[in-house]
């Protein structure tokens, strides 16, 4: 099972969409699956502050696992990082025109009404996989460099 197939998996068992995200990927980088979906379980439904959606949280969360920097003087590797983020962002947004929750769903989930219109609409059921399958593909892309 490939890594864009084990995040739609995580995400169909219940893990939000940053958890799928990192999870999926973060056996790559020697980090046990527990810890991941402990690490990335606050970030998804835009961190549930009506912010970035949690599949390119957990993107960039992967991100920084291959590119961040681990010396505080490494400009290079802030810079290299920066630009990886970004390129995600840009990569994502080019499929799905944003990268906030809100604006991806349609609605608030960090309000009792938004989290309400979601369940009624099932909003999140037949939105959300399309953002974890974007973010995994882009992933993929992104950590060939």
């Amino acid at each position: 099972m490939n890594s864009t197939e084990k995040a739609l998996e995580l995400q169909k068992e219940g893990f939000s969409c940053s958890q799928a995200i990192f999870a999926a990927f973060a056996e790559r980088f020697n980090l046990d699956k527990e810890t991941a979906l402990k690490i990335s379980s606050s970030f998804g439904g835009g961190m549930h502050l009506n912010q970035t959606c949690g599949a390119v949280t957990g993107a960039l969360m992967v991100i920084g696992l291959k590119y961040g920097r681990i010396k505080a003087g490494d400009v290079a590797a802030k810079m290299n990082n920066i630009k990886m983020a970004n390129e995600f962002a840009e990569k994502f947004k080019a499929r799905h025109k944003f990268i906030g929750c809100t604006e991806l769903l349609g609605c608030d989930l960090s309000t009792p009404d938004g989290m309400e219109y979601a369940k009624k609409n099932n909003v999140t059921k037949s939105n959300c996989p399309k953002f974890v399958q974007s973010a995994a593909e882009i992933l993929e892309e992104i950590l060939a460099y």
